[in-house]
């Protein structure tokens, strides 16, 4: 059907144009997607998604109403996401939505609409795939953000409804839910009747969190990366919130919810006073004429001219 158009499909701004169009109309359907099965999973059935969270309390268990507000603000940004989709005309925004997150985040949406199913299920294993594909995908499309097409301030609605909502969605499996239905699945859970059992698999839960936090606080240092930072700390928030905690996990990311914005602003004064070092350095004064080929000897200065009419009228 394609060949009996007639245009050069082969063309690659013709290639370039139907690769938007096509993430006109599947990123908004796969956004709705997502966005009804958690609110079908979450205000329909029963258990809902929170429900199922409370029933398998573990050491990295997040508290559901911070994780769901936190669901919330990375929809607000995809729907930014999806009106600059439709409305771009810069062609470095384009090739960012097309080359860069366009698909990978589209997988992702659909992919996370089918980890609520499995979670609603109880189906542990198939959520915790699920996830780990989530992950991949929104890793890949950050990472090719961050190289191919950086972030500048001389765009910033790209950086507000392209990088920000990325990031953030990130930072969801990656700080929060893959570790947790990975602890669901290998059992490192107690029952909700037994919270004197609290402490099962308070090292795994360390280990996980400090090596998670332990890279996004380095991220924020070099970086000086906002959104990172609010994220990371909010997730942060949410675990030590949700009570009972062992007592190793609960120190590590309340220690790690003051040190995240700390970390921001202590790299980003010393960004700001190396450049006012930078402006402030020494003033380089011009060369010495003693060495220039017609200069005079032992620093003399040199006979000037006299206009002897003018002298004497």
């Amino acid at each position: 059907m394609m060949e009996d158009l007639p245009i050069d499909t082969s063309h690659p701004a013709v290639r370039e144009y139907l690769a938007l169009i096509r993430l006109q109309v599947l990123t908004p359907l796969s956004l709705l997607v997502n966005i009804a099965a958690l609110m079908v999973c979450t205000f329909v059935l029963d258990p809902n998604l929170g429900d199922i969270s409370e029933l398998y309390p573990s050491a990295i268990s997040p508290k559901p109403y911070m994780i769901a507000v936190y669901i919330v603000a990375i929809y607000v940004g995809q729907v930014g996401y999806c009106v600059l989709l439709v409305f771009s005309r810069k062609p470095e925004t384009k090739r960012a939505l097309i080359q860069g997150c366009g698909f990978p985040l589209m997988l992702a949406n659909w992919v996370m609409a089918f980890w609520a199913i499995a979670w609603i299920l109880q189906a542990f294993r198939l959520s915790t795939i699920c996830l780990g594909i989530l992950l991949g995908l929104l890793l890949y499309a950050n990472v090719v953000l961050l190289i191919y097409h950086a972030p500048t301030s001389k765009r910033p609605l790209d950086v507000a409804f392209i990088h920000a909502p990325l990031r953030a969605f990130l930072l969801l499996p990656l700080g929060v839910l893959f570790p947790y239905s990975l602890f669901v699945t290998l059992g490192l859970t107690w029952s909700p009747g037994e919270p004197q059992h609290y402490d099962r698999g308070q090292w795994p839960g360390l280990a996980v969190m400090f090596g998670v936090n332990l890279l996004g606080l380095l991220v924020i240092i070099i970086r000086r990366d906002i959104v990172w930072c609010a994220a990371a700390t909010w997730i942060c928030a949410s675990i030590w919130s949700e009570k009972p905690k062992p007592y190793p996990v609960f120190f590590v990311v309340v220690m790690f919810t003051v040190l995240h914005p700390v970390g921001l602003v202590a790299s980003t004064l010393w960004a700001w006073l190396r450049g006012r070092h930078r402006r402030t350095g020494p003033i380089a004064l011009p060369p010495d004429d003693e060495g220039a080929p017609n200069a005079p000897p032992n620093g003399e200065r040199p006979a000037r001219e006299v206009d002897t009419e003018a002298l004497w009228g």
